[in-house]
């Protein structure tokens, strides 16, 4: 530990995924309130993307009798697989990153970190500096997994619980999330830049300040607020004003243009105080600060490879303009598995979409439905794994324009056989349904690009947990150490003081609820006139957390304490909502009859080409089976989180759904008409 108190390290966060803005480095690094940029280039989907194209490669050289490691560097480069649009906005930045001293801390080597960290240092040796690169290892995980498997693991699934064993795909690619004591030693080493693979997302800032304030493994609250202010970085602008329910207040403000990247300030103690880029757009208020808190959390343990955060108890305060600081967290210790998200090769995937518009769109949306299950015929249906028949949005009379009247009927099939999905074959998915066109219901029409009918090879995502003893965690060093017990490929030891991972989080109803007719005279109104929220997906479960402002005796947060329980939140979403998805439970056709004799009410038609297990479920006091869903409180900040198992059809990379990653739910809900005491209308609206 450091003999005296560092003041806090001022960590930048750069990149919440590869779509994010090029300048951000630069602009960071060029910043005097920051020590270190963090970001992260990586996700899920990129995850599968790389991992796969490198298995592929793998076995493309092994039938040449070839290694990819005895391949020259420009050879490695040609098919190296990590995220290259990283390059586009670290090139850029390498002078300020030179002429400031700020370090650099990123999630973008995906499968091939030493070639990207080797390319790295070329740019910058280029350029004429001298910056000491480090990489990290460990993430990798495809062989050890395999093996595994072969040993008897489960390998069971964090979403559903079921064996792997029971999966029906083969294993592709599979990485696991290391935590931020490797970047910390590279760093103390005298790293200038760190190259992950794939860290936990707030990972590069736990390094950061581990580093910085000298941390070690048993300082558990410490950790674990430098975990949330990871957490609150890692997303850049979705802490400083983006995806807030508020937005209105930035757009008469005209502060939505030129969002600034967020600036996390963490103290000896792990408190953080929260700023961002000054002259920029966006903002950073307790609103936006709450909204990136309740993003894609599952509960109140925030699991990490070096801690656990407990949330209850967590504090948000203005202090100033763009000023919040963050307190309250608790660390406990960190469980002995790390989750590992495993892929594997599920099929192709192909949509095909009919717009409608007018009157009578149910009728329309049957009509078409009904004649291309008839051209199909039932041996070809049998061959889908997923065929969905969704209609996505209403007709409304006297509409403003045509474009506002039309829907858009989707068809959305996989299934493993490639010639069903061929836009080519005259008996496949797409000719079958263009073949309806003609003799379709009044106003249909396409658009002008079918590239979407042809099938592309899509995967499923299984996350499960892998104990943290079997990953061989390792920083590499590309130059000589500055410690004298410098080595330059350091071995980062698993943590000795574990706790067990608790699959199912800690979940309740509120305590003392407040009688809600105590609160006066109510009028319907949408839920999201007085209450804020966010919402996110976790693999294929989907996050939603709600949160008020302050008010005279806390009368908002008691009365949504009290109006937003299990049961309220299943009766918002809807059944249609809570029991949507056909990959666990088969479907019946598209009938919009509520209460038809199938029970189907939902407008989505589902053809499995097997039942399938279903997902975990919650069963009520009738024994009707329920999607789960799980409740905790952070009363502090004013907030109800609820976490919807499985609520995202098998996740991201295979769901069937808009909403891929959750973060319609939140609006959704919000839309959804409750009983509000009519005085909060008068002070609380939003």
């Amino acid at each position: 530990m450091a003999s005296q108190p560092r003041r806090p390290i001022r960590i930048g966060g750069a990149s919440g995924g590869f779509s994010d803005r090029v300048r951000a480095i630069g602009s960071l690094a060029a910043n005097k309130d920051v020590d270190i940029v963090v970001g992260d280039w990586l996700s899920e989907m990129t995850m599968t993307i790389h991992g796969s194209a490198k298995q592929r490669t793998i076995k493309e050289l092994s039938a040449k009798s070839q290694r990819f490691e005895q391949l020259d560097f420009e050879q490695q480069l040609q098919t190296a697989m990590f995220a290259e649009n990283f390059m586009d906005c670290f090139e850029p930045a390498i002078d300020a990153l030179a002429t400031s001293g700020v370090k650099l801390a990123v999630n973008a080597g995906a499968s091939d970190t030493e070639v990207l960290a080797k390319l790295v240092q070329q740019k910058v040796k280029a350029k004429g500096y001298d910056l000491k690169v480090a990489w990290i290892e460990g993430d990798e995980q495809t062989e050890n997994v395999w093996t595994l498997i072969e040993e008897g693991e489960t390998f069971e699934s964090l979403m559903h619980g079921r064996k792997i064993q029971d999966w029906q795909h083969d294993i592709v690619c599979a990485q696991c999330y290391l935590g931020g004591l490797g970047i910390a030693e590279a760093l103390r080493q005298g790293a200038d830049v760190v190259i992950a693979g794939r860290v936990a997302d707030a990972a590069p800032a736990i390094g950061a300040a581990a580093w910085w304030h000298g941390w070690d493994r048993s300082q558990l609250d410490e950790l674990a607020g430098a975990l949330v202010a990871g957490h609150l970085v890692e997303c850049s602008a979705y802490v400083t004003g983006g995806y807030m329910s508020s937005f209105k207040d930035l757009l008469k403000q005209k502060k939505h243009i030129n969002v600034g990247f967020p600036i996390a300030a963490v103290d000896y103690l792990g408190h953080t105080v929260m700023s961002k880029e000054k002259n920029t757009g966006g903002c950073i208020t307790v609103d936006s600060v709450t909204s990136q808190l309740l993003y894609e959390i599952q509960g109140p343990l925030y699991y990490n490879s070096d801690v656990c955060a407990q949330l209850e108890g967590i504090r948000i305060e203005q202090v100033g303009e763009d000023q919040v600081t963050v307190s309250g967290v608790r660390g406990l210790p960190p469980p002995d598995t790390t989750k590992v998200g495993i892929s594997g090769f599920a099929g192709y995937q192909a949509e095909y979409h009919i717009f409608l518009c007018g009157l009578d769109i149910d009728e329309k949306c049957k009509w078409a439905e009904d004649q291309i299950r008839y051209e199909l015929g039932q041996e070809r249906l049998n061959k889908f794994s997923c065929l969905r028949f969704t209609r996505n949005g209403d007709s409304p009379i006297d509409a403003r324009n045509q474009d506002i009247s039309t829907i858009d009927f989707r068809i959305f099939a996989q299934s493993k056989d490639r010639e069903l999905l061929s836009m080519r074959n005259p008996g496949g998915f797409f000719r079958i349904s263009m073949v309806n066109f003609l003799m379709s219901c009044p106003g249909a029409s396409l658009g002008n690009d079918v590239r979407q009918a042809e099938g592309k090879p899509f995967y499923e995502y299984w996350p499960a947990l892998i104990s943290q003893a079997k990953v061989k965690h390792r920083a590499h060093l590309l130059f000589p150490p500055e410690q004298p017990d410098g080595k330059s490929i350091i071995d980062i030891p698993s943590p000795t003081h574990t706790a067990k991972h608790q699959r199912q989080q800690p979940s309740y109803e509120t305590a003392d609820p407040v009688d809600l007719s105590s609160f006066g005279e109510t009028v319907r109104v949408p839920l999201g006139l007085i209450v804020l929220g966010r919402s996110g997906d976790k693999a294929s479960d989907c996050n939603v957390g709600f949160f008020v402002r302050p008010s005279p005796n806390d009368e908002l947060w008691h009365w949504l304490r009290s109006t937003l329980t299990v049961a309220k939140i299943r009766e918002l979403l809807g059944p249609e909502e809570c029991a949507k998805f056909g990959q666990w439970a088969v479907e019946a056709p598209y009938n919009s009859t509520a209460g038809d004799s199938n029970g189907h009410t939902n407008g989505i038609g589902d053809t499995p080409s097997h039942p399938v297990k279903k997902a975990k479920v919650a069963v009520d006091s009738a024994g009707t089976e329920q999607m789960r869903i799980d409740r905790f409180e952070m009363p502090y900040i004013r907030a109800v989180h609820f976490l919807l198992h499985d609520h995202l059809d098998r996740g991201y990379d295979s769901c069937s759904t808009y909403d891929t990653l959750g973060k319609n739910c939140c609006e959704y809900l919000r839309a959804k008409t409750v009983e509000v005491p009519k005085r909060f209308l008068e002070y609380a609206r939003v």
